[in-house]
């Protein structure tokens, strides 16, 4: 799918949200990067396969990160 060069990363890639923005909707909350993955504002992806990738925010600025109890 990717024309760019330096190709963007795959579907599969671990840094697949890299790849290029080609649609954006940001009033229906999601857009289609160059490599078939469509992004969600909540950080969850939905990939060409089907295959769903749940949301993974990262929590920053908790009191107890990286701390034992």
């Amino acid at each position: 799918m990717c024309q760019h060069q330096p190709k963007c990363p795959s579907a599969d890639a671990i840094d697949r949200e890299a790849a290029a923005l080609v649609a954006f909707h940001p009033e229906q909350g999601w857009g289609l990067l160059c490599n078939g993955v469509v992004v969600f504002d909540d950080t969850g992806d939905l990939l060409p396969d089907g295959r769903i990738v749940p949301v993974h925010r990262c929590v920053y600025g908790h009191a107890s990160a990286g701390r034992a109890a």
